[in-house]
Order: structure tokens, then C-alpha cells, then sequence
């Protein structure tokens, strides 16, 4: 078996995207950091989020059938702190920052520098997490000149093995 220490310093060095999954079931909307994210097809093109089956977004994108990835600016990585937990909704604001239902009714985040809509194809149980295979059914870019925050901006680290035995 290959040491678990190893096995995170190894996974920690995958370059990683950086975004905020939208959801929604009814009226429950939430929004958590995510790094597990990628395109899966070109046609369709199919874009795959990985979600930790305890989170509240696993449950409301499989009641919910659809999920946004919010691009954010590398400028500004402090929403992914407060993100790593349950959102707080208040109107059409999830911790305090403006959001809108995209076409699926999954919530965009108008801070975005680009979003994509995505409804839900397949899902797939890995164990600790669902993979979510969405299809791209809406998207925007706000920002053509800002760079996509990703993991190594941050000082944020996740995957590898469960630490801790939580």
C-alpha cells in the first residue's frame, strides 16, 4: 500500500481549478468550493463536478438535477473560505453576495467571471464523493481578461486520503 502522507503530497501537486457549485432544490440554494471539476466530452460537452456525498449540494443537485460552476478571479480567493460550508440564503444572495437562477434554476453568481449551466446526465457513486456528469445548457463570460482562480492560489489543500478518520 502506498503511505497515505504520500499520497496527499502527491494528489496536492494535481493542478486544480478553484470554483463555487451552484444548486438548488425548491427554494433551497446553496453554493460550496469546489476543486474536483473538469470537462468530460466535447460533444456533448459534458462538464463533471465531484461532491462529497455528506455535503448539502450533493443532496440538492440529485433532488435539483442541475448545478453551475462559478469561475472566480484569482484576485479575489477569499469567498472560497466561507463557501466551505452551507451557504446562508437571504433573498437572492447567498453569503451576502447577489446571485440569479440560471435556466436550470440552479443559482450564478453575478461576481462570476464566468459561469456554466449545467443539467444533470449521469451520477455516479465513488465512495466518499458523487461524480455529477452535466450537460452545458447555458453559460456566460463576464471577464475575457481575468484568470480563474485555482487551488494553488489559495492556501486551501484537498484531496488524497481522509485525515483523521473523519
Amino acid at each position: 500500500m502506498v503511505d497515505p502522507e504520500l499520497i496527499n503530497r502527491v494528489t496536492w501537486k494535481i493542478p486544480n481549478a478553484l470554483v463555487l457549485v451552484g444548486s438548488a432544490a425548491g427554494e433551497e440554494w446553496n453554493a460550496m468550493t469546489a476543486s474536483w471539476v473538469t470537462q468530460l466530452s466535447m460533444d456533448p460537452v459534458l462538464i463533471g463536478v465531484a461532491v462529497d456525498n455528506k455535503a448539502v449540494t450533493q443532496r440538492l443537485i440529485t433532488e435539483g438535477g442541475s448545478f453551475t460552476v462559478n469561475l472566480w478571479s484569482a484576485d479575489d480567493t477569499r469567498p472560497f473560505v466561507k463557501f466551505s460550508k452551507p451557504a446562508e440564503r437571504e433573498g437572492n444572495t447567498l453569503n451576502g453576495r447577489p446571485v440569479r437562477s440560471a435556466p436550470t434554476g440552479a443559482p450564478v453568481f453575478d461576481e462570476a467571471i464566468a459561469w456554466i449551466d449545467c443539467e444533470v446526465r449521469r451520477s455516479v457513486d465513488l465512495g466518499t464523493h458523487t461524480l455529477f456528469v452535466g450537460e452545458v445548457v447555458g453559460a456566460e463570460v463576464k471577464d475575457d481578461e481575468a484568470r480563474a482562480a485555482a487551488m494553488s492560489d489559495t492556501r486551501m489543500k484537498y484531496g488524497g486520503v481522509k485525515r483523521g478518520g473523519h
